[in-house]
């Protein structure tokens, strides 16, 4: 695989992406509102994040499309956060980054389990669109790259 010149960095799809939801606070707050927890108040005390820092990255997730503010009340005037498309489609990701946690780091088992409609326990997997077969490294092989690299 070419190394990217330290001058030009390689342009990555998941460097673009880690630039809006890459620090802990912005997917907590996405987490959050997949969870159906929609209201500033709730998302700041169950991410633990300081208001500042949660309005911040609340803002830039709108701003970028991920989330979006609907009113809920006019006296005082009150919105919550609901995801759009965008949000909806950053799912698979929070599940492989809670199965990777649940694999790597709970000793005392997973802290979270989501069941699925097959009546199981979800285990997030990867797999190939086109054939159903689960990603592995060693069946991947990078075909092209744009930019530096």
């Amino acid at each position: 695989m070419p190394v990217a010149d330290p001058g030009h960095p390689r342009v990555c799809s998941i460097a673009r992406t880690l630039e809006l939801v890459g620090e802990k606070w912005a997917l907590l707050a996405v987490r959050e509102v997949f969870y159906g927890v929609h209201r500033f108040d709730r998302i700041v005390a169950n991410t633990g994040a300081p208001r500042d820092v949660m309005t911040t990255r609340l803002r830039r997730l709108t701003e970028a499309g991920v989330l979006v503010r609907v009113p809920y009340s006019q006296r005082p005037p009150r919105s919550e956060y609901r995801l759009t498309e965008a949000g909806r489609d950053l799912l698979p990701v929070l599940l492989s980054l809670m199965r990777w946690g649940d694999e790597h780091l709970a000793a005392d088992g997973p802290p979270v389990v989501w069941g699925h409609a097959c009546g199981h326990d979800l285990v997030p997997s990867t797999v190939c669109r086109s054939c159903g077969e689960p990603v592995r490294g060693s069946g991947l092989e990078l075909k092209r790259t744009t930019g530096a690299g």
